[in-house]
């Protein structure tokens, strides 16, 4: 691989500049690189470290040609980056992965009809463009169902959960004309997520398997190994491998799935970039999310994923910052020598924004949870 390598030194870009990019500059300037981030804000979580904050829309196709021009590679840190952007980008320096994929992930109706074609397990789903697809897809799937905006949704946003018929006409209303998707309601038992990445001559590597808890369709808590059989964490990396070969991706995706009561998997989703699920590789595999992403646009050998100890991670919401009325109590929280912290410099803290989050080991996963827990709670002094 070495001849097609991009070897320290060289400069990388990142469309998007939050906290994603952020730790994958830090990664990155570890390792010896350059970082530059584009994206249409200033003072962002990614561009406080990198080398070069390129500022402008992503429409701005004519900047965007300017900053691939000074890049050996671009990569994504958040998926919602318009197709010319990364077209644009593409006609100066290789994008990693490429732009088929991101068009691919971004939106839930293409995304679902690949995987369907392709074989792999989904919910089963309707397209929604009228009313009349709404009340189909609910006798067809029936109720209770989640209708979703087919485009730009994350974190539960677009989503509204339906119990009755009564309410199809005011959710289609709530669409306001945007493509729906309609997924048949899933009664599953956990939620885990498999974070994989894939390098331009077919290297596959996954780190363990996470167990996700949301919390307001934000995730709260992750941790890993996750708590199911062996056999069902061989299948997710199984299944995760097919997905990234059928895409022919290289890079780094995250395939969310749901564990059914009966023991199945379900993919729900994809991300064409690390996740948010993976923060706790930085302190707890040998090589995080981060800089296997780097390495695999870079088309070095991937690292160990190894995780040397049980670990979790809990997300710090803006909530935290406003229950505190003001700065959280962070010594008290680093109390505990085996709790990590991370702040993604951020200004201003929003309910439902994340700010940041703490890492924790243990000799178990129950300790590590119950750690990291303990530590946040601790943030908010009573």
């Amino acid at each position: 691989m070495a001849d097609k390598a991009i070897l320290p030194g060289a400069t990388l870009g990142v469309l998007g500049s939050g906290q994603l990019g952020r730790m994958f500059t830090i990664a990155a300037r570890r390792l010896g690189y350059r970082v530059h981030v584009y994206s249409p804000d200033t003072d962002t979580p990614a561009g406080q470290v990198g080398d070069a904050e390129y500022v402008a829309a992503y429409e701005n196709l004519d900047r965007v040609r300017d900053f691939a021009r000074g890049v050996s590679v671009v990569t994504f840190e958040f998926e919602n980056v318009p197709s010319p952007t990364s077209r644009a980008a593409a006609e100066l320096a290789p994008v990693r992965p490429d732009g088929e994929v991101l068009h691919l992930t971004q939106q839930r109706l293409r995304e679902k009809n690949f995987l369907q074609s392709h074989g792999f397990p989904v919910t089963p789903f309707r397209q929604i463009n009228a009313l009349a697809d709404l009340e189909a897809a609910a006798r067809d799937l029936g109720l209770p169902a989640v209708l979703k905006t087919a485009s730009f949704g994350y974190d539960g946003k677009g989503q509204q959960k339906l119990k009755s018929a009564a309410e199809l006409p005011e959710a289609f209303a709530r669409l306001n004309g945007a493509e729906g998707i309609y997924e048949a309601f899933v009664d599953f038992e956990k939620e885990i997520s498999v974070v994989a990445a894939r390098t331009v001559d077919g290297e596959f590597a996954a780190f363990p398997v996470f167990e996700n808890a949301h919390a307001n369709h934000i995730l709260d808590v992750t941790f890993a190994p996750a708590a199911i059989p062996d056999e069902l964490s061989r299948e997710a990396v199984k299944l995760a491998q097919g997905i990234l070969e059928a895409l022919n991706v290289v890079g780094l995706v995250t395939v969310e799935l749901f564990v059914t009561r009966d023991g199945r998997l379900l993919v729900n989703e994809l991300a064409p970039r690390t996740h948010n699920s993976g923060h706790l590789t930085i302190d707890a595999c040998v090589t995080c999310q981060f800089e296997q992403q780097l390495r695999a646009v870079c088309g070095l050998p991937l690292g160990s994923t190894e995780l040397r100890r049980p670990a979790a991670m809990a997300n710090l919401l803006g909530d935290i910052w406003l229950a505190a009325g003001g700065q959280p109590d962070w010594s008290a929280a680093l109390r505990d020598p085996l709790v990590k912290l991370h702040l993604y410099g951020k200004a201003e803290p929003r309910a439902g924004r994340k700010m940041g989050h703490l890492t924790a080991t243990g000799a178990t996963v129950e300790e590590a949870v119950a750690r990291v827990r303990a530590a946040r709670g601790r943030l908010v002094k009573t």
